[in-house]
């Protein structure tokens, strides 16, 4: 696969989205037991056991959460997924690596933090924002949190620089309790201008780090592979279902619900998509991903410089024109 197939499928990733058939039920059929496959099995339960015994809290909390969520999915199962599914190892590395890659995330999201500027009108409000009783501060913190976010996410879909990363995140062809894992590490950095506006205006750091461990939790209990509806909550807090819609293939669901937590943004904002005769049925991208943890994290970078230099060719040519014409619009 070339670059300029990547690049062509990440501009134009909603727009031939009907050309693409959905993925075939038959992938949803348990995993082959090779020799191969034992082996990895016993090399990461190794790995794994090691990894509890020098403190690596990861792989416990992906047993925990398994502890949890495998009997919800086993009792009221939206589809039939087997627990060993293909691309179960992939989701599996996702979640064991989390530690390292929420590292290598960090350090970038620190210089797009610095770099975005978004902590100066930050600053300007810190004198507002301190003043603020705890309450209004932390319910005020919340619903700017939310409302940020949302946009945030609804760009990561729409900006083709973005949802190059982001695509790794939708590229899971099943939901359950560990795809929510599945995430690139420069995914998360466009978070990073809201992070850092919210510590120079002065929120406490406990309701911003408590807002995006909660984001995180919510996130994962919302790609359940549940058959629950809760229709009461749909408009109220983001549910398996609301965000199963979010997943889905088709190209309007697609660019649908992109609230992370109070689906009030996308009622607001025109995105709010909750059919009622209708349920997801298909998940994944319109576009080529590779399998594997160590190609998907390659994968959005292929290209990147590349389009990189046709976007700055690009302004160096408006930059030009506008010198060139400097009253055109004047005159006309």
């Amino acid at each position: 696969m070339t670059s300029s197939t990547l690049t062509r499928a990440t501009a134009d990733h909603g727009a031939t989205a009907g050309c693409w058939a959905p993925p075939d039920p038959a992938a949803r059929r348990r995993a082959p037991r090779t020799r191969r496959a034992n082996i990895l099995i016993v090399l990461a339960t190794a790995t794994a056991l090691g990894s509890i015994a020098i403190g690596n809290g990861a792989v416990g909390a992906i047993a925990f959460l398994f502890v949890v969520s495998w009997p919800l999915e086993r009792l009221w199962r939206r589809h039939p997924v087997p627990v060993r599914r293909l691309a179960l190892r992939t989701d599996l590395a996702y979640a064991a690596a989390q530690p390292a890659l929420q590292f290598a995330g960090l350090v970038v999201a620190i210089v797009v933090g610095v770099l975005s500027l978004a902590w100066l009108p930050g600053l300007l409000l810190r004198p507002f924002v301190t003043g603020l009783p705890p309450l209004a501060q932390m319910l005020g913190g919340f619903l700017v949190f939310d409302f940020l976010i949302y946009w945030t996410h609804r760009w990561g879909h729409t900006v083709p620089l973005f949802w190059r990363f982001h695509a790794v995140h939708h590229s899971t062809r099943h939901l359950d309790w560990v795809s929510g894992f599945r995430a690139h590490p420069f995914d998360g950095v466009f978070i990073a201008p809201v992070v850092a506006f919210f510590l120079a205006a002065g929120v406490d750091n406990r309701i911003t780090g408590g807002l995006a461990i909660v984001q995180f939790l919510v996130g994962l209990g919302a790609h359940l592979n549940v058959r629950f509806r809760l229709r009461p909550l749909w408009p109220v807090v983001m549910t398996p279902e609301f965000h199963h819609w979010h997943h889905e293939l088709s190209h309007d669901a697609h660019h649908s619900n992109y609230s992370t937590f109070l689906p009030l943004w996308d009622i607001l904002f025109g995105t709010y998509r909750m059919p009622r005769n209708q349920r997801p049925q298909h998940y994944g991208i319109p576009g080529p991903m590779p399998d594997g943890i160590a190609r998907q994290l390659v994968f959005p970078l292929r290209g990147l410089r590349g389009q990189w230099r046709e976007w700055r060719r690009a302004r160096r040519v408006a930059r030009a024109a506008r010198r060139s014409h400097p009253h055109g619009t004047a005159a006309a």
